[in-house]
């Protein structure tokens, strides 16, 4: 047995692949338009671990304007985790861009934040760097 990839459903694909790609670092490694289904398949991998992907399942929406199905908060899904070269950089990256740090790397070790969709995602260092600013006084918000 192989493992292959987890998928989560977007309904952005532009602000999906913002986060996934400019903010995390992801790379896209392959896409598929399906007409016929309504639907769109893009690949993200790590340069890194090119071999393990995330599915982004992209469902078009409906041509009568109607809207779009409601995905719900994702809790149930659990979380993707990432390794990452340097915690606060890749914070405060996705600060930049909006992104709420949910469980700020307060321990210079771990984070968590959430996609445009609610997906959490769990950041860890590696190894560990010495708790720094503005991140050891910054509050947890939200859930992740």
């Amino acid at each position: 047995m192989r493992y292959l990839h987890a998928m989560v459903r977007v309904r952005d694909l532009d602000a999906s692949l913002k986060f996934y790609c400019d903010g995390l670092g992801l790379v896209e490694t392959r896409r598929k338009d399906y007409p016929d289904g309504k639907y769109t398949l893009v690949f993200v991998a790590a340069p890194q671990n090119p071999e393990v992907e995330i599915e982004l399942t992209h469902n078009w929406p409906p041509a009568d304007g109607s809207p779009t199905e409601e995905y719900g908060g994702a809790r149930n899904f659990g979380h993707l985790a990432f390794r990452v070269d340097d915690i606060y950089a890749t914070c405060a990256r996705l600060q930049a861009m909006g992104v709420t740090i949910n469980r700020p790397p307060r321990d210079g070790h771990m984070a968590f934040v959430r996609s445009p969709d609610a997906i959490s995602i769990e950041l860890l260092q590696e190894g560990r760097l010495p708790p720094a600013e503005p991140w050891v006084s910054m509050p947890n918000t939200g859930s992740w």
